[in-house]
């Protein structure tokens, strides 16, 4: 079959929706593209765009956008959290698509940009899927219900799709025992373009520029026993991440100190859908398999997702094939990216004896083969679902 003419409503307007309207539209299906919120610029903070994402965008003809927006990231650098001595330096290739630093509302603004022909809808809100009968059903908060041939469900962590698919799947996600604050503050046009991870036991800190060096992200996580709500939305006190890293040496103390307004967020584990696609009906993104931030790749999968989707489904016999094809290139590589994820938090945490005697075996390592490290996540990183 050929997408082409085919009505598409998609739910959500985040990454993964974005680039699933992009790519369909670009293979001439009509898309309607739904979102609860009055626009598409979201808050947010720093996101990582590794080459297999960086791919992508390129191919979704937004390549440019992205050079202009984001910021090529020279390296990922390790260091001992109370010391900030450096652990490990991954030098980050300066060719090919690159590894790239971005505000998350500029990478919503970079794909944005590439929505030539596809309609949009605002403060949409669907609280209700039906995906039983030929042509699929929305309906929205007013009451109002929509149509359309193919609903794609890019309405992330508490979606209203994927619930419609598998209502007998495992939903519920539990508390890791970690929480993480995010925080954005002033940076400077010299600052070098990496992303420093500084460990400790029980707690680790992710630092780097973002728009030409005027902001820094920040993000720390630590293990609490005391549960947080999920979700990006809810304010933190900066006394208290200052008090849980209050052991953290080098440039850190003096990061904390600017810090005045905080995100905290309780990190959960979901299951990986088990089911991606009923009928007429498939989900994409944080709704088909959230993931922790350890290997910095929500973003990245939702992208190689929506393009994915879209090729499978222009290649297909018919849209049940399509659908079917495109869950069976995508779930198992998802799951090994998850599964990644969940490891780095370990590491990130070691405690003595483990942290020093890791440190040094990566130590070793890294200066017996530079590269290795690198090549360690080569399988994510140098994967590309735009290849013929």
């Amino acid at each position: 079959m050929s997408v082409k003419g085919l009505e598409v409503l998609i739910v959500g307007g985040g990454v993964a929706g974005l680039a699933a309207a992009i790519a369909l539209s670009q293979r001439g299906a009509q898309v309607l593209l739904l979102e609860q919120a009055a626009g598409f610029l979201e808050h947010g903070a720093g996101l990582q765009i590794s080459p297999n994402g960086a791919r992508v965008i390129t191919a979704l003809g937004q390549g440019a956008a992205l050079a202009r927006l984001g910021d090529r990231s020279a390296a990922v650098v390790l260091r001992k959290g109370a010391s900030a001595r450096e652990v490990l330096r991954m030098a980050l290739p300066d060719a090919g698509p690159g590894f790239h630093l971005i505000h998350r509302a500029d990478l919503i603004e970079v794909l944005r940009s590439g929505l030539d022909g596809v309609t949009t809808r605002m403060v949409a809100r669907v609280v209700a899927c039906d995906v039983e009968s030929p042509k699929p059903s929305v309906t929205l908060e007013d009451g109002e219900v929509l149509r359309a041939d193919l609903i794609l469900g890019a309405d992330g962590l508490h979606s209203v799709i994927r619930p419609a698919l598998d209502p007998e799947a495992p939903q519920e996600p539990f508390f890791t025992g970690q929480v993480a604050w995010r925080a954005l503050i002033p940076c400077t046009p010299d600052a070098p373009r990496v992303a420093e991870v500084f460990m400790g036991p029980g707690r680790h800190l992710v630092s780097y520029p973002l728009r030409g060096g005027r902001l820094r992200n920040i993000v720390a996580v630590e293990e609490r026993r005391d549960w947080a709500a999920e979700g990006w939305s809810h304010p933190g006190d900066p006394a208290h991440l200052r008090r849980a890293f209050a052991g953290f040496g080098g440039s850190v103390p003096a990061w904390l100190a600017q810090v005045q307004i905080l995100w905290l967020w309780g990190l959960f584990r979901h299951p990986v859908a088990p089911h991606w696609h009923r009928g007429p009906a498939a989900i994409l993104g944080d709704a088909a398999h959230p993931t922790l931030p350890f290997m910095a790749q929500g973003a990245n999968l939702a992208l190689e997702d929506a393009y994915v989707l879209a090729r499978a489904l222009d290649s297909a016999p018919d849209l049940p094939a399509g659908l079917a094809t495109y869950q069976a290139m995508r779930r198992n590589r998802v799951i090994r990216v998850v599964e990644a994820a969940n490891r780095n938090a370990r590491n990130y945490h070691l405690r003595a004896p483990l942290a020093p005697l890791a440190h040094l075996v990566l130590q070793a390592a890294s200066r017996v083969m530079p590269d290795a490290p690198l090549r360690q996540f080569g399988w994510i990183y140098d994967h590309d679902v735009t290849a013929a």
